[in-house]
């Protein structure tokens, strides 16, 4: 416990060193020290927690990620357009907001805004219903299933109830608690079930976060040099990177596999514009999208979410044995 306890002061330590630092990084446009920060704090979490449990290894590297990551994306966002945030704002959204873009915290402790109490509800029923899905999960454990259809039902099961209760529940309170204090946040997942392409799900419906991030840190400074083809696609191989670290790192296992998902997604992508430039319209029908869609998002999903991901975090996270 004390050497649990030595570690987690390890891990707030460097990432206020990446917060606090990080501000006066973004003022003077350091985009290449940013980046550094970013390397060495995963790389000092990775191995101050490399023989910790999965669980906890997996939520560090992703914690201490996403705090480089602002630095990262406000340096890069601050070269382009003057960003002009107090230190205040900056350690506030550092600290409290999952999303990429630090503007809308610039009106911090303004009036309330419209919709912050829907967001709220709209998260704690997500909450509600993840839960229920995991207890449902747990039900199933009582029947003799054969093995192969119990792993897959309850990995689809907790995936689908972790989810809500992450992304689409404390990520909308989260949101909703902050337009209370006058910050103009957002949904970082907005409806994915209603997206008719690949494009418009990975763009702006899921996971508006990593959009941000990828969109400001890689894509929009390799489009200027390269064009967008090869920018989409490092965009996308730079999140397949991230998801490694997330979902492979923590159970040393599975290396490419999450790399080689993003990578299709790209791909995917670019055929969707290609299709598009080409006037090939078979996608403008809703039904034949959305099976497109669900085809290549599920299809593949083994890839990203690999079977150790499953047996060592998935299911212990459940507290589901297996």
């Amino acid at each position: 416990m004390e050497h649990l306890l030595i570690n987690i002061i390890y891990l707030i330590s460097i990432n206020l060193i990446l917060i606090i630092p990080g501000y006066f990084i973004i003022q003077r446009k350091l985009i290449l020290v940013s980046w550094l920060m970013l390397v060495v704090s995963v790389l000092a979490i990775h191995f101050i927690f490399l023989n910790a449990h999965p669980i906890l290894r997996m939520l560090t590297i992703i914690a201490t990620t996403f705090t480089g990551m602002k630095v990262v994306a406000a340096t890069q966002s601050n070269k382009k357009t003057p960003l002009p945030i107090s230190f205040k704002q900056w350690l506030v959204y550092a600290a409290g907001w999952a999303g990429m873009r630090v503007q809308p915290f610039q009106t911090l402790g303004s009036a309330p805004l419209p919709h912050a109490w829907a967001m709220i509800r709209f998260g704690i029923s997500r909450i509600i219903a993840g839960f229920v899905i995991i207890w449902l999960a747990h039900q199933i454990m009582r029947f003799n299933l054969p093995h192969g259809l119990a792993y897959t039902l309850l990995s689809v099961l907790l995936l689908i109830g972790f989810s809500l209760i992450l992304h689409f529940g404390l990520l909308s309170i989260s949101a909703g608690a902050w337009r209370l204090h006058g910050v103009n946040t957002y949904l970082l997942f907005k409806q994915p079930a209603q997206a008719l392409s690949l494009t418009e799900f990975w763009s702006k419906r899921w996971n508006i976060a990593f959009s941000e991030m990828t969109s400001i840190a890689i894509f929009r400074p390799v489009k200027n040099k390269s064009g967008s083809p090869i920018a989409l696609m490092l965009a996308f191989a730079f999140s397949g990177l991230l998801h490694e670290m997330a979902l492979t790192v923590p159970v040393s296992s599975g290396y490419g596999l999450p790399l080689l998902y993003f990578i299709l997604q790209g791909a995917l992508v670019l055929s969707e514009k290609l299709m598009s430039n080409h006037h090939i319209t078979f996608l403008q029908n809703k039904v034949i999208a959305r099976t497109w869609l669900f085809f290549w998002l599920v299809v593949p999903a083994p890839l990203l979410f690999h079977t150790q991901f499953i047996k060592q975090i998935l299911f212990p996270l459940a507290g589901i044995k297996i």
